[in-house]
């Protein structure tokens, strides 16, 4: 049996695999059907074999005593991925359940047809202006993939994966902007592509710019947590009579999701209940107290998320948090959610000015611009990508799977 080369996309929010013949490539099924899996995973508190992905996901929602963690690529390149975490009697490090899930990828690559050679997904930038750090991010996750069993690895930046597959469909050459809009990073790239140019072997002179900032789904997901959610627990309300205010650490960990279980140890809990006797609404840390008590907090982001995600489509839903913090179900809004989401848009928008001024192009050369990633359909930023680049034609691929098509096309051109 001939073994295929294969591309991994082992995104914050999730992960694909894409394997490619002489003549296309295409995604695997990584859980039943599905060729997408959640980067989560899910360990029983007897610390048995994890579960990975929806499986992992299911566990934490059904009231199973384990660790559920999620965001894992948020932890490359900080000092996070040394720092280990309590999974029934043993602790494990970060790194060690990256290991776990990139081993689960390759395990399915192989039943799939892949053989020992890969090329990884990065973004442009693991860190923002921290080039030690970024290097240490990429070397850390090839070390990994290595361990698990590839004996050659190579990386492709994400949004150049993401333009190979959006060039498999273009009639004729044009520019095209890439704004890959992942789970922890936003990425940018002015890429010429065109059907003449599909075989070329190198493909340099036709990266004009290429860059991103660490903003993403993720950090959206937070700041809706922190403007929606968290005053209702708490966060930012006055304590002794107004001279003071609730501490913030405990909120954006509750808000982080990869530092979620932080806040599940018993000094936070001591810190909770003794703060309670300061603030002038106590309600307010009984629904904390509750959130931290039955380890809720993976469940409350999975609520913000969803409600980020449906206000996409609708002017306002109904947040079922009852079950959750003991407290109300709000209504939230999508003016809620602009307003929150803001200053990092704002930050996207300026980012690609920049890159067409990296590029030396004007907006108006630009043919079209690609829009992928699991946070690329929010209206507020399609309308300010739209925005910095009027009357550009704005093309939507396979949010969640185009950068694992892009890399397994870059796959076949390495390695054959």
């Amino acid at each position: 049996m001939t073994r295929t080369a294969c591309g991994i996309d082992f995104g914050t929010s999730n992960s694909t695999v894409g394997l490619a013949d002489s003549t296309a490539a295409r995604l695997i099924a990584l859980e039943g059907e599905a060729v997408t899996l959640p980067s989560a995973v899910f360990w029983d508190a007897d610390g048995g074999k994890p579960l990975f992905g929806r499986a992992a996901i299911a566990a934490y929602m059904e009231g199973e005593d384990g660790r559920l963690l999620r965001a894992l690529k948020s932890t490359l390149g900080s000092g996070l991925i040394h720092d280990r975490t309590r999974v029934g009697s043993r602790a494990v490090s970060f790194r060690e359940v990256l290991a776990r899930f990139m081993a689960h990828l390759r395990a399915r690559a192989v039943a799939a047809g892949a053989g020992s050679r890969v090329v990884l997904g990065r973004p442009v930038h693991f860190v923002d202006d921290d080039p030690q750090a970024d290097a240490a991010a990429e070397a850390t996750l090839g070390e990994i993939a290595r361990e698990v069993g590839f004996d050659e690895v190579s990386f492709q930046y994400e949004p150049i994966a993401a333009a190979l597959d959006y060039e498999t469909s273009v009639p004729a050459e044009e520019l095209v902007l890439i704004v890959d809009i992942g789970g922890g990073t936003s990425d940018f790239s002015i890429v010429r592509v065109g059907p003449d140019r599909r075989s070329a072997t190198d493909r340099a002179a036709d990266i004009l710019a290429n860059d991103g900032i660490r903003v993403g789904g993720t950090d959206f997901d937070r700041l809706f947590s922190l403007a929606e959610v968290m005053p209702d627990l708490g966060y930012l309300a006055p304590t002794k009579g107004g001279q003071g205010t609730m501490p913030r650490h405990y909120y954006l960990d509750l808000a982080t999701w990869h530092r979620i279980n932080a806040v599940y140890t018993d000094r936070t809990m001591a810190d909770i209940k003794a703060l309670r006797h300061d603030i002038d609404q106590p309600e307010k840390l009984d629904r904390m107290i509750h959130v931290l008590a039955q380890r809720q907090g993976h469940a409350l982001a999975m609520a913000v998320e969803g409600a980020k995600i449906a206000l996409s489509e609708a002017d306002a839903v109904r947040m079922t948090l009852r079950p959750i913090t003991g407290g109300a179900n709000p209504m939230a809004t999508r003016a809620g959610l602009d307003s929150a989401l803001g200053a990092p848009v704002a930050r996207i928008r300026d980012r690609i000015g920049l890159v067409l001024a990296m590029a030396g192009v004007t907006a108006d050369r630009i043919g079209t611009v690609f829009m992928t990633g699991g946070s690329s359909g929010l209206p507020l930023l399609r309308a300010q990508v739209q925005a910095a680049l009027p009357g550009v034609r704005v093309a939507t691929g396979d949010m969640l799977g185009s950068v694992g098509t892009g890399l397994a096309l870059e796959a076949r051109r390495r390695f054959g």
